[in-house]
């Protein structure tokens, strides 16, 4: 091996490893060799002794000619590698190489040659051997170690061609700017640029449209999207390529609302997009789940001819896959006649992104029936569909089949994996998997998170939460939707609003699903008025935000307002589902509004073609037993077309409670009873309306069934977080260490309504802490 040294922008000597020299053809009587001398060394001989009449130069300077065109044409676009190594011989042969050649055109050409066919050894050698070096191969070389990837060899590369007064050109600064790109080197990048506006403005050396796109690019990976944007902005014109680095880099840093409004301008001034910026711009469609905007784009592809092309057919299908839309994606996937394995990855995904799992192993299924191996990508999204069937042994032979090819060292793979095994309860494996995976990214914290709120551990999860910023990573909106349910949950709000800060910096607020969460915190932890804000700032909602909203109006009895937000999501053609009526008939109910209630079922089922199931069933029990109509309520169980399960019967018996019907609610008890539930709830609500007529006897015979069946109940919580410090209190509690403070207070608040003629409604508690209330009262008025 030989190696030459060369002089760094930093003073460090540089080595590049040259391979033994190359074995060149033997046979040369089949290379065509140039008569007489080397060019350079033609006029080298004594003209004393050399007598070239003119009759016969012209000949001689014709075929010279004629040599160096055809050698020029070869060494264009070789076929292959051994006519390449074939005109590397050639040049030997005809004094190319020798020192006091001044060839700087061929040679050159040789080195780009060999890069172009991955010899990048062959064209170190190559270039070290040259007695004179154009900007050919100097660019050739540049591109070499950009194209393996080696960005700290390409910029060493770049600072020794300076070293060596080459003046970079136009095909320089793309590379050196790619370089600095792939190692995130911003102010290296910075110096790229430092020359190239120097050499524009002191040597007139203008600077193409590549360059630009280049600077562009090398700003937006780099993470500095405000310079990519001045530069974008400063440019005199800006063709399709400029547009696309920008919206490109743009989407890159994950400002998609930005990436879109770029889209819309670019159109505006009358420039039509091309597969890369479709192929950019439609997953981001379906992360802002913009379906109309997909939907829009994926038109835009049709018009313009490329809705075949490979990488946008495959970001339709995750679009339409993360927009709910299975069936449309699954057309466009039929309708590809190329499919590689990020098609089938994709739909598989899909499917499994909306709970059509068993759609989604039997895709899986198809592709390994097609002979398409399994690769990460694969593994990592045939894995939730294999755990949501409860197929636990196809999941472990997954995990076996992952572990023979090495991919339990992705990231991807090893979230799936964690998750597969926290939906199991095996949490151990899952934590296993997670201590020994060399890389985590926020995917594998997002899928721990998850297994511990499946698993009821929400300290810990939460503890996983705070280990993220121990990290160098950060949250994204998986994170922020698995965490913000536990800070109601676990009532703390002051995390919460943290969240929602970190959401507004980073941009995370402006995905869907992040502000649909903090919409719903905010309302079930009572700040109706901060939730409907955060409704009212989001540029794109969805079905789930005007479901979250209107359940929220609902709840807190607000049924008009209500009826407006459903209002504004008709007119923003968005088709309401069952969730939605749901949401509707418990605003009805809470607000007490019958007529209405109906005029919605009716709706329901006439104009939306959304047939009744449990949840509307219970809604309207409800919405007829709060208003006391009892004897309505059980015909319209009667009428049902299917058997009312508990929850209707539940609502049923509640009703008899609050409106004091004991003999109904003793033959709905008896239908309960029949049931044999595992809940106690409902055991204990029959005995405290049998104890609220003093039916001590069968309040005896309740206790009884429930000690039988070796049913507990488990014990009411609440939580509150007071400077910082989450307060948890269960129903007769006793451990808390202000107990006593708390209690003195619960007195004389008691007391203080007893004064004011209050007294404890004991029909609206259970049995014994009727008692209680009581007791606590004559205790302290003794």
């Amino acid at each position: 091996m030989r190696s030459i040294a060369r002089l760094s922008s930093t003073g460090e000597t540089l080595f590049f490893q040259l391979p033994t020299p190359l074995l060149l053809v033997k046979k040369l009587t089949t290379l065509t060799v140039l008569p007489n001398q080397p060019p350079n060394s033609i006029r080298q001989t004594n003209q004393s002794s050399t007598f070239i009449h003119t009759q016969h130069q012209q000949p001689f300077f014709k075929h010279q000619n004629l040599f160096y065109g055809k050698l020029f044409a070869q060494l264009k676009s070789p076929p292959h590698l051994f006519e390449a190594k074939r005109l590397h011989a050639l040049l030997i042969v005809n004094g190319f190489f020798h020192p006091t050649s001044v060839d700087k055109v061929f040679g050159s050409q040789l080195v780009n040659i060999y890069v172009n066919f991955g010899c990048f050894q062959d064209a170190l050698l190559v270039f070290d051997e040259l007695p004179q070096k154009s900007n050919i191969a100097w660019n050739a070389l540049l591109r070499g170690f950009v194209d393996m990837g080696q960005f700290s060899e390409a910029i060493q590369f770049y600072y020794l061609m300076l070293s060596q007064c080459i003046n970079p050109d136009n095909f320089t600064y793309p590379l050196a700017l790619k370089a600095c790109s792939g190692l995130s080197a911003l102010e290296e990048g910075r110096r790229v640029l430092e020359l190239i506006q120097f050499n524009e403005t002191q040597h007139n050396i203008q600077r193409n449209i590549y360059v630009e796109c280049a600077v562009i690019d090398m700003f937006a990976k780099c993470g500095n999207l405000i310079e990519a944007w001045t530069f974008f902005e400063e440019m005199s014109r800006k063709d399709l390529a400029s547009w696309s680095a920008m919206i490109c880099g743009t989407v890159h840093n994950g400002e998609w609302l930005e990436a879109l409004f770029l889209f819309k301008r670019m159109r505006f001034e009358g420039i039509g997009p091309d597969s890369v910026i479709v192929a950019a711009l439609v997953p981001v469609c379906g992360r802002l789940e913009a379906r109309y905007m997909g939907m829009t784009l994926h038109g835009c592809s049709v018009r313009s001819g490329f809705e075949s092309d490979l990488y946008v057919s495959n970001a339709l299908i995750d679009m339409y896959g993360k927009c709910g839309d299975t069936h449309d994606a699954h057309c466009i996937f039929c309708n590809m006649v190329y499919r590689d394995a990020v098609s089938w990855s994709t739909l598989i995904a899909g499917y499994a992104q909306n709970c059509m799992y068993l759609e989604s192993f039997e895709v899986y299924l198809e592709m390994k029936s097609a002979g398409l191996r399994t690769n990460a990508i694969t593994a990592a999204s045939a894995l939730p569909g294999l755990t949501n069937l409860k197929l636990l042994k196809q999941g472990r032979e997954m995990h076996g089949y992952i572990l023979k090819q090495g991919f339990e060292y992705d990231a991807v793979v090893a979230s799936a994996l964690i998750d597969m095994y926290t939906k199991c309860g095996s949490m151990r494996e899952a934590e296993h998997i997670f201590e020994m995976a060399l890389e985590r990214d926020i995917t594998t914290w997002n899928s721990l998170i998850v297994g511990y709120v499946l698993y009821g551990d929400l300290d810990l999860a939460l503890g996983i939460f705070r280990r993220i910023w121990e990290t160098k990573l950060r949250p994204n909106s998986i994170t922020l939707v698995s965490i913000l349910p536990l800070c109601t949950r676990m009532g703390t709000l002051g995390l919460g609003k943290e969240i929602h800060g970190y959401a507004t910096k980073s941009s995370l607020k402006e995905v869907v699903s992040v502000g649909n969460s903090l919409i719903d915190m905010y309302c079930k932890c009572g700040y109706l008025e901060l939730g409907v804000k955060i409704f009212n700032q989001m540029m794109v909602k969805n079905i789930v935000t005007y479901n979250t909203v209107i359940s929220a109006h609902g709840i807190y009895g607000l049924g008009e307002q209500a009826f407006s937000i459903f209002e504004q999501m008709k007119e923003a053609r968005i088709r309401p589902n069952k969730v939605t009526f749901v949401a509707l008939l418990s605003a009805c109910s809470h607000a007490g509004l019958i007529d209405r209630g109906f005029l919605l079922y009716n709706s329901m089922i006439d104009d939306y073609s959304i047939q009744p199931e449990m949840e509307h069933y219970s809604c309207m029990v409800d919405l007829l037993g709060r208003a006391g109509n009892i004897d309505d309520a059980l015909n319209f169980i009667r009428r049902m077309p299917v058997e009312p399960d508990i929850n209707i019967l539940g609502s049923l018996l509640s009703a008899c409670r609050v409106h004091n019907n004991v003999e109904l609610a003793e033959l709905v008890g008896e239908h309960i009873l029949q049931k044999n539930l595992k809940d106690s709830g409902y055991y204990v609500l029959l005995g405290n309306i049998y104890a609220s007529t003093k039916r001590w006897k069968d309040v005896s015979k309740i206790r009884t069934l429930i000690k039988e069946k070796g049913l507990i109940k488990k014990p009411g919580s609440s939580r509150i977080q007071v400077g910082g410090c989450n307060h948890i209190f269960h129903a007769r509690g006793i451990m808390h260490p202000q107990l006593n403070k708390i209690q003195e207070i619960l007195k004389s608040l008691l007391l203080e309504m007893k004064d004011e003629g209050y007294m404890p409604d004991q029909s609206s508690c259970s049995h014994d802490l009727a008692i209680d209330a009581n007791e606590l009262i004559n205790l302290d008025s003794e």
